[in-house]
């Protein structure tokens, strides 16, 4: 699944390769078969093309596959080991651990000057300085430096003479023109290993932008073992993909301002790389739920209707397909469409209308149903039977006759009304509601609460 703090990751990039008229590269770094699935990759091609990353815009390079490199992966590490520059080694962890007393200090560089050959088993290592340091070019971090007497001597091919994604990962940038890397914060203890790599195989340096960590309501890292981090469980619930995309832009760097809500096409003139904050960046769902309301209530009735197609139809729909009818939901939208904050709230909001009768929640008919309910069914039963004109207004207005005659406020008087229609304490205006539904139907659901409410008498 594709990880929230990676679409941000993607739209920074993004952000950065259409300002400057250059090419956002999508590289699936697949040579983990046991991570790699073809249905996971599709899994992050559709997630991208969801929020405006695709490849139809001229900005868009790939998706390029690390394992078919692998020759040059393998080519780099061998010139590396040719000019002294890496060196075999057949160290275990067991004599490494004897020779400095600790499970948990670095190579040590014991093989560094015996010459080793290569033979099976023996891992080709990095030859890191011994002084000096590692400076970083960061646009957000500044130039952080690293005591090169710190880097161990690390492994660059395994014992089986396969490299290891370090260098893999910069040959594939050297091979396909990367020149600035904007990823996470978790990845910068790895770039001076990586940049020395670059330097040793006489390139230039990227330039770096390390994104700051995304963080959960405890100020912990966003875990996919412990959040809900998926990209596309967020657009299964209901978020536009434009709510997304605004919000996930705005974790770390802000346009300034008081102004929040604004297409990623301004957002994107906007964004400056240089301003994305450092500190840790709340993922705040109840924001996110926020702002996902707005753009709900900004659509279009038509883009409103088209958006809550998935929601109308099985799994979600509890109703037969027969039942639902396009007119009915056309003319009730509009009255959705302000109460919703998640578009998949519009099947609970609309199944009583859809349903021979409607849901039972327990939860509801025992808040509504109080002493005296019985008697205000009966008396709006009777009334409803022979209202001239089956309309809102009229329909309101008994309503309103009936509660005065038993002390009542509109409120009060509707809610056991309301359940009895539709199932709910909440949901649409309930008098457009049931002129929608029609005398006969309502008439059916009130008779049919009365009996419920006489059995338990």
């Amino acid at each position: 699944m594709f990880h929230v703090g990676g679409a941000r990751s993607a739209l920074y990039n993004w952000a950065v390769a259409r300002q400057s008229g250059g090419t956002f590269v999508l590289r699936i770094e697949d040579t983990d078969a046991a991570r790699n699935k073809p249905e996971w990759i599709d899994g992050i091609i559709s997630a991208l093309a969801a929020i405006g990353i695709h490849g139809e815009d001229a900005a868009f390079e790939g998706p390029y596959f690390q394992s078919h490199n692998a020759a040059r992966h393998s080519e780099a590490a061998q010139q590396l080991y040719a000019a002294g520059k890496a060196y075999y080694c057949d160290c275990t962890r067991e004599q490494l651990k004897e020779r400095t007393g600790s499970e948990h200090l670095g190579y040590d560089g014991f093989c560094r000057d015996r010459g080793l050959a290569f033979e099976a088993g023996r891992a080709l290592r990095f030859q890191t300085p011994d002084e000096g340091e590692t400076v970083v070019v960061d646009l957000i971090r500044g130039e952080p430096a690293f005591p090169n007497s710190a880097i161990e001597d690390f492994v660059i091919a395994r014992g089986d003479g396969s490299p290891v994604f370090l260098i893999a990962n910069v040959v594939d940038d050297l091979d396909e023109g990367i020149t600035q890397v904007i990823r996470g914060e978790e990845h910068l203890s790895n770039t001076p290993k990586q940049q020395l790599l670059w330097e040793a195989l006489g390139a230039q340096p990227p330039v770096w932008a390390h994104l700051p960590v995304i963080v959960n309501e405890k100020r912990q890292k966003l875990s996919k073992r412990r959040d809900k981090v998926a990209l596309e469980d967020y657009l299964a619930e209901g978020f536009l993909p434009e709510a997304m995309v605004n919000y996930l832009m705005l974790l770390g760097w802000g346009p300034g301002g008081d102004r929040e809500l604004m297409p990623y096409e301004e957002l994107e003139q906007l964004f400056r790389i240089e301003d994305v904050n450092t500190a840790p960046a709340f993922f705040d769902v109840k924001k996110l739920t926020a702002f996902n309301g707005d753009y709900i209530r900004a659509l279009a009735p038509a883009q409103f209707a088209a958006a809550c197609a998935p929601w109308l139809v099985a799994p979600y729909a509890p109703w037969q397909p027969e039942a639902f009818d396009q007119a009915v939901f056309e003319t009730v939208a509009p009255l959705a469409q302000t109460r919703l904050a998640l578009l998949s709230e519009i099947t609970n909001n609309v199944d009583f209308l859809f349903l021979d009768s409607p849901v039972e929640d327990e939860a509801s008919w025992n808040k509504a149903m109080k002493a005296g309910a019985d008697g205000i069914l009966a008396d709006v039963r009777a009334e409803f039977a022979t209202v001239a004109d089956w309309e809102a207004d009229g329909l309101k207005a008994v309503t309103l006759a009936v509660g005065e005659k038993h002390g009542l406020k509109l409120g009060k008087a509707q809610a056991p009304i309301r359940v009895a229609v539709t199932g709910r304490t909440v949901g649409l205006p309930l008098f457009e509601s049931m002129e929608l539904l029609g005398r006969d139907r309502v008439l059916a659901r009130l008779d049919a609460a009365a009996e419920k409410l006489a059995a338990q008498a």
